[in-house]
């Protein structure tokens, strides 16, 4: 039997009085200390207390950690969240929204030649397609090189500032939708289909976006 001592009523509280109790709080301890230590990184980031590259592999670290905890726990993220009062904006958008760090959505400083990033975008987009032709449905499958690709564009200069060619918002709205589900979860058969289709029409708009800055992308 375990006890917290609230020393300001001068009391115990107990916690648990067997071990599958003891296994609940600690899932539920573990789950707030991976919302708020991402609130910490989100709010690092953005006042540029911490490079690029250490807070994307911190951010998947914890993401990663968060869907094992999500798992573990028997209520509702948001309700655990409103229960223990936790205000953490930027956890809620980082591991219930969008489910990939910061970085793979907006574009980020790259010294590499422009040539470089071409072909790494362009690779990450046939990547992504074999795997949806090659019959992959699951969530933990599908999510990788589908967050590789967003993460490979936002990396083009000038890509995401062409509201006219591009078409990275669609495959960010798949990654939200991949991030909704749980990693043993499958896509249906028009999921799959639909996001074949979105995945190749943003292919050929990033082919329309380089060939109008007189580049190419190889098949």
């Amino acid at each position: 039997m375990s006890y917290y001592t609230d020393y300001d009523n001068e009391t115990e509280i107990e916690l648990y009085d067997n071990l599958k109790e003891r296994s609940d709080v600690d899932n539920l301890a573990n789950l707030f200390e991976i919302i708020t230590t991402t609130e910490h990184l989100e709010k690092a980031y953005t006042r540029n207390a911490i490079e690029a590259d250490p807070y994307k592999k911190e951010c998947l670290k914890l993401i990663s950690q968060f869907k094992l905890a999500e798992r573990a726990v028997k209520m509702d993220v948001s309700d655990f969240m409103e229960l223990y009062q936790m205000d953490c904006p930027l956890a809620v958008d980082r591991l219930l929204r969008s489910g990939v760090p910061a970085t793979t959505l907006h574009a980020i400083s790259d010294d590499r030649d422009m040539t470089v990033l071409v072909q790494e975008a362009t690779e990450k987009f046939i990547t992504a397609l074999d795997s949806l032709n090659l019959g992959q449905r699951a969530v933990d499958e599908l999510q990788p090189p589908v967050s590789e690709l967003m993460d490979a564009l936002t990396r083009v200069p000038g890509y995401n500032a062409d509201s006219n060619n591009n078409a990275a918002a669609k495959i960010e709205l798949w990654l939200q939708r991949l991030n909704d589900m749980r990693a043993s979860e499958e896509m249906d058969d028009d999921d799959i289909r639909q996001m074949t289709h979105d995945i190749s029409a943003s292919y050929e708009a990033f082919r329309r976006f380089l060939a109008s800055r007189g580049r190419t992308a190889s098949r």
